[in-house]
């Protein structure tokens, strides 16, 4: 799901400097700050908080809250540790992390490849020069040049990534949208360009992509816990589908600090994290890679992220050895940015201020 460009900016600034708690698993300072802040209101919709520094937890706490899963409502739902959430759009960054194992088991295309060839089912689409320049980066960075639309409430049947989900044929819906750029010319938030490389994993695994994270990345981690929601047809819902529990997607974030080695035991390569995150887009406030948000400085950058509708966080700074998760229930409401930002900004950074050698 789309985030506002706003809250980006605002958290890579500041990483530079009535709803009842369910508790705290760790005690530390900064828990027990959040746990007052949010019994007096002040942060609003969050479901639970991860924070990760220098190998040791330094927060992690949860709270209950009007909840969904992936647009089914989950009144009063009770969070902790073992709590399934929804991650929303941080499931297009985990799907760039896929494909960067798909593509070192030799199973899918290189970035360089062709788009459209790799859909023979869709012969009727080649031909068109500008589009049959389309290649597989070009998806992976949000630059296909075709016309994409997700501005609009996900209520609205008119809003692309939904109108995609009702189209007789996902995949073709998304190949055959009106070209209204070059490829690679200009950058549009797309979660058909994500479905297309889940398209891509799944047809090269010959296995849905759930079942491909499973094998490839989940059970190696230890995650043993997770569900991908699927949309209409049964597929999974590659642009928002995937639910985690806090301490899980916590791995993930590891996963990338580690340079993608876990256990001793590499799972994704240390040349595929630095493709990721090279700038293929600059948008003002921030950079987009490959389906990962950018720091708008920093060669490498500063930081990277996963961010989903409602507040969902995974933020990584590795100059830093810190990673951030926030679940929230802040679902379509253009201000969601802002509870993440407040954690950040009046209680972790006064706290890392406070301590700065641990």
């Amino acid at each position: 799901m789309r985030n506002n460009l706003a809250h980006v900016f605002a958290i890579g600034v500041l990483l530079l400097v009535s709803l009842s708690s369910t508790g705290a698993v760790s005690d530390t300072e900064l828990d027990r700050k959040l746990q007052k802040a949010h019994a007096a209101g002040e942060l609003a919709g969050l479901h639970g908080v991860l924070i990760v520094h220098k190998g040791d937890v330094i927060a992690e706490s949860y709270f209950e809250g009007n909840d969904e899963r992936w647009g089914t409502p989950l009144p009063n739902a009770e969070h902790s540790e073992t709590t399934l959430h929804d991650l929303r759009s941080v499931t297009k960054s985990v799907v760039g992390l896929l494909y960067g194992i798909a593509l070192d088991e030799g199973i899918v295309p290189p970035v360089d490849a062709p788009l459209i060839a790799q859909f023979p089912q869709y012969a009727d689409l080649a031909g068109d020069p500008q589009r049959d320049r389309i290649q597989v980066q070009h998806a992976l960075s949000m630059r296909m040049g075709t016309e994409w639309n997700e501005d609009l409430p996900y209520t609205d049947p008119r809003n692309s990534e939904i109108a995609m989900e009702y189209a007789p044929d996902r995949y073709r819906f998304v190949l055959d949208r009106p070209m209204v750029a070059d490829p690679g010319e200009e950058w549009r938030y797309s979660g058909g360009a994500t479905a297309i490389i889940a398209k891509l994993i799944a047809d090269g695994a010959a296995m849905p992509i759930d079942r491909y994270a499973r094998q490839k990345l989940f059970e190696p981690l230890g995650i043993e816990k997770f569900e991908w929601v699927r949309g209409r047809g049964g597929v999974p819902s590659a642009a928002s589908g995937l639910r985690l529990t806090l301490p899980d997607l916590v791995k993930i974030g590891q996963l990338i600090l580690d340079d993608g080695v876990h256990d001793g035991r590499r799972i994704v390569s240390r040349e595929w994290l630095r493709e990721s995150f090279k700038p293929r887009a600059e948008l003002n406030e921030l950079r987009y890679g490959y389906q990962w948000w950018l720091a708008s400085w920093g060669d490498p950058p500063s930081w990277v992220a996963g961010f989903g509708n409602g507040g969902q966080r995974l933020t990584v700074q590795p100059e830093h050895d810190l990673i951030i998760a926030v679940f929230a229930g802040n679902y379509n409401r253009p201000d969601a940015w802002k509870l993440s930002v407040k954690i950040i900004e009046e209680y972790l950074v006064p706290q890392l201020r406070a301590n700065p050698g641990k």
